[in-house]
């Protein structure tokens, strides 16, 4: 059973961190703005705003700011500021015993895959949704179902239908994030179980051979196995290799789905895109794929 963080009432305080790649600060003050005028109490970590080359922080610095922001007690929910790279860095490093006993929302896309798989792992709840970076481009879907998903409250998510979907219906807990980092992270200690899951997956920048190779790891972890339903978010700026790979993105996904007779549903709008709506990782989803569209019900 998947433990369920409390939902945020207006008043509560989010903290914005950045545990991964630096970001610029008008970013993070739009986004304190907004959510401000929703009526959350809005911080901004110690280091957020920071450089260290590529990164925020030094390691010990992005470090210290989630570390502080997870013991923190009034802090009830975490926004990371954008992905990049670096959240593998400091899972492992993190104390997570206060977190445990009293999980709150950690939400984010893309690199905190990292920490969305650990807390699959660890069978608690967490948000795959727009950051800090991206609040400014996002849609207005992007940003309701963001509230909603902190309030707990109940919705769905619809998207056209689509001439390579498979047609179906499932039930099962959601799970997933960016796909190279599902597969960076198979055989390690933060791989979860995908038993009776419905797995999410979006990608940004990838050669189509390399999703054709991500999806091999699956199968051979026997992760294609277990899951119920796949959902395929934005796949962005997906290259294809000087000699064409000669399989579009959609064969090659059904070419390795095809005989697990389960419904697959392309193009749902949750990734690096502006429609980034948010998802409950840990909740029990209702999936229905139909040629006019697909619903996906929290």
């Amino acid at each position: 059973m998947m433990r369920v963080p409390t939902p945020l009432q207006k008043g509560d305080h989010i903290q914005i961190v950045a545990p991964a790649k630096r970001i610029d600060a008008s970013h993070v003050h739009q986004t304190k703005e907004i959510l401000e005028n929703e009526g959350f109490e809005i911080s901004i970590s110690e280091h957020c705003l920071g450089g260290h080359h590529y990164f925020s922080g030094t390691l010990d610095e992005r470090l210290k700011d989630l570390q502080s922001a997870l013991d923190n007690p009034e802090v009830d929910a975490i926004l990371c500021a954008r992905g990049g790279y670096g959240c593998v860095q400091l899972v492992d490093l993190i104390d997570w015993s206060a977190f445990n006993e009293k999980p709150k929302w950690i939400i984010g896309f893309s690199d905190v895959t990292v920490l969305h798989q650990h807390l699959q792992n660890k069978g608690i709840a967490s948000i795959h949704g727009t950051m800090p970076l991206n609040f400014g481009d996002h849609s207005e879907a992007a940003f309701t179902t963001l509230l909603s998903a902190l309030e707990g409250k109940p919705y769905s998510i619809q998207a056209p239908g689509s001439a390579q979907n498979i047609s179906g219906s499932s039930e099962g807990i959601l799970m997933g994030g960016n796909l190279a980092i599902i597969a960076s992270l198979i055989g390690t200690n933060d791989q979860p179980d995908f038993s009776n899951s419905i797995l999410f997956i979006e990608e940004i920048g990838e050669p189509l051979y390399s999703i054709d190779r991500m999806f091999y790891s699956l199968k051979k972890a026997g992760i294609l196995n277990q899951i119920k339903g796949l959902v395929v978010g934005g796949m962005t700026s997906m290259k294809d290799s000087e000699i064409p790979y000669g399989s579009t993105l959609e064969e090659i996904i059904l070419t390795h789905t095809k005989d697990l007779n389960i419904p697959v549903t392309f193009d749902f709008p949750a990734g690096h895109i502006d429609d980034n709506r948010a998802l409950v990782f840990g909740a029990t989803v209702k999936l229905s794929i139909h040629s006019h569209g697909t619903v996906l019900k929290f």
